[in-house]
């Protein structure tokens, strides 16, 4: 227990100042919420966001939400033959982060803020973060073409859902879109080859 608590603080520390570090996310609330049935009616798309900062808590609860491990290999979100080709991608005032489901954190990738980076509408540099979901073409065996597109798409789309059911329970804003200069987010969250960035969702608190 001194030891999680440990890593917890070190994680608060590194998120909050920005030192080059991955972040270890706490655990996840798997018990929290409102009912279902609550957050559909709730949910919607909205462009509009605080500047304020996620708490270590809520990221950890919308990362473990859009797509966190479950019962062993499940994930929160279905996948298409089981091919888990999906991964979220964080981008935050400070870096890039990939998101690891199966040990909960965040791995920092690229130091910058490259928000305005995830959208063409100019609100999308102003939340706090922007859950960046990209497609690993590796992880797809041999399918390809308009199969493998499709996959990855209706892939991304599960998670996508699952982050609007998070942020209506919890109270926050988001949108996802797919006007996106894939090529360019793609070379600034250096993206190798055989990867496809899919869609981006801004999430944040309401503007009060």
């Amino acid at each position: 227990m001194k030891k999680l608590n440990l890593l917890v603080i070190m994680a608060i520390l590194t998120f909050s100042n920005g030192i080059s570090q991955d972040i270890i996310l706490p655990e996840p609330d798997r018990e929290g919420g409102i009912p279902v049935m609550l957050a559909l009616n709730l949910r919607h798309s909205s462009r509009e966001f605080s500047p304020e900062k996620l708490p270590l808590q809520v990221m950890s609860d919308l990362l473990w939400a859009a797509c966190g491990t479950t019962r062993g290999s499940y994930r929160t979100a279905p996948s298409a033959r089981n091919f888990q080709e999906i991964s979220a991608y964080v981008v935050t005032e400070e870096a890039v982060y990939l998101y690891h489901e199966k040990d909960h954190y965040l791995e920092r990738l690229v130091d910058g803020d490259y928000r305005e980076f995830t959208g063409t509408q100019p609100f999308v540099k102003d939340a706090p973060l922007t859950i960046v979901l990209v497609a690993d073409h590796s992880r797809m065996g041999n399918t390809t073409g308009a199969a493998r597109t499709a996959y990855a798409w209706a892939d991304a789309s599960y998670i996508s859902q699952n982050i609007y059911l998070y942020c209506a329970s919890a109270d926050l804003n988001t949108g996802v879109r797919a006007l996106v200069d894939r090529e360019v987010l793609a070379e600034k969250m250096q993206l190798g080859e055989g990867y496809e960035i899919v869609f981006a969702q801004c999430v944040g608190y309401p503007v009060k």
